[in-house]
């Protein structure tokens, strides 16, 4: 009797998996689940806060995600997952960017005395 697993694994690879495939496939997995770890560092900080919070940590995961789908996505040539990525690895670098000049012009206005 087949188990369960192999079930899986035959629906998916019918015709066997070899080891880059293997190797893209963990990749690709450990990258979406990165990305998706993202939303539960948002969540679980949210609840502590009793507000709507995005950490950094949120930005971080969403960069390395990002990156790392991205990257699997050129690995399997898809252009839609390359373009989706694309867009996000921009959007979350520039966030991060912003994050960063703020707090180093607010820790500038904290150093200079008043006037």
């Amino acid at each position: 009797m087949e188990s369960v697993i192999d079930g899986i694994m035959n629906w998916f690879f019918p015709n066997g998996i070899n080891t880059g495939e293997a190797i893209l496939l963990i990749v690709g997995l450990v990258a979406q689940a990165m990305f998706s770890a993202r939303f539960l560092v948002q969540w679980v900080v949210s609840e502590k806060k009793r507000e709507s919070v995005i950490p950094l940590a949120f930005w971080y995961l969403s960069l390395a995600g990002g990156l790392m789908l991205f990257c699997y996505a050129v690995m399997r040539k898809d252009p839609v997952i390359m373009l989706g990525q694309g867009t996000g690895i921009f959007i979350y670098t520039r966030n991060l960017f912003l994050i960063f000049r703020k707090r180093r012009t607010d820790a500038a206005e904290v150093a200079a005395p008043p006037t």
